[in-house]
């Protein structure tokens, strides 16, 4: 099987460029023992002239994904899908949760405010933003204006247990407290402040972030929680081929298991 491993661009990994980098490696060597010949590039190197048997992608960027979906038109396999990481666009996503009855966020709430950039995944910490009221919600709101964005999500916060989950659909699944840990990409966690570890059921959860991942079409997937004191939920974040920093070598056989399967 010839592999063509394309990596993210840094852009799109902040505080992760290590972390990202680490879990797609760790892929592929697993591949390359299992006798597959890999070649890994970045997202900006990849052409139509590079051909494989299967796109092993954590492409985000818009020319990445529109010549990775130009060639699954054309019959490439490609891990995630182009287009499903192409529905993970944060405004396309919320629509899709909210026609599925996933639990989301309200956008009206008395704990304050989340606005979060809709039309991409974020790149640096003013992308999402926290507001403890609509005047500073639309201040806000005009900063991104300023800044050329135009496409955001509005999410109340939700107090309760932030969980940060990790999976590969239909086979592996782990969550994690960062208030436990004090792993932190942005420090927006604290805002919730340390896990009281209300109880919950998390098989359900597991349930509804792999229907997520079926209608979006992105089996390698992660994403963030919110468990309230009633041990109710809801998902405040879904993101394709997280770093799996927490769990990176279980993550990485299950990925691996993954790609056997196609």
């Amino acid at each position: 099987m010839r592999i063509i491993a394309v990596q993210r661009d840094e852009r799109f990994s902040p505080n992760s460029v290590t972390k990202d980098k680490a879990i797609l490696q760790a892929v592929c060597e697993r591949m390359e023992r299992q006798g597959a010949a890999v070649r890994m590039l970045s997202e900006l190197e990849l052409t139509a002239d590079d051909h494989a048997d299967l796109y092993l992608s954590m492409a985000r960027s818009a020319e990445a994904l529109k010549l990775l979906m130009e060639k699954e038109s054309a019959g490439a396999k490609v891990l995630n899908s182009a287009f499903g990481v192409n529905r993970c666009n944060r405004s396309r996503l919320t629509e899709l949760m909210l026609r599925n009855d996933i639990p989301i966020p309200p956008t009206e709430g008395d704990y304050g405010f989340w606005l979060k950039r809709g039309d991409q995944a974020a790149q640096s910490p003013s992308d999402v933003v926290f507001c403890e009221n609509q005047a500073s919600l639309l201040a806000m709101q005009s900063a991104f204006v300023a800044r050329g964005i135009d496409n955001w999500v509005v999410q109340a916060h939700v107090p309760g247990d932030l969980v940060k989950f990790y999976a590969v659909h239909g086979s592996f699944f782990r969550y994690f407290y960062p208030s436990d840990d004090g792993i932190s990409k942005f420090g927006d966690e604290v805002r919730n402040g340390i896990a009281r570890h209300y109880p919950f059921d998390g098989n359900l959860l597991r349930r509804t972030a792999d229907a997520v991942s079926e209608q979006v079409g992105v089996p390698i997937y992660g994403g963030d929680a919110i468990v309230k004191e009633d041990g109710s939920f809801c998902l405040i974040d879904f993101n394709d081929w997280p770093s799996y920093s927490r769990c990176q070598s279980e993550a990485a056989d299950a990925i691996c298991g993954l790609i056997n399967k196609k």
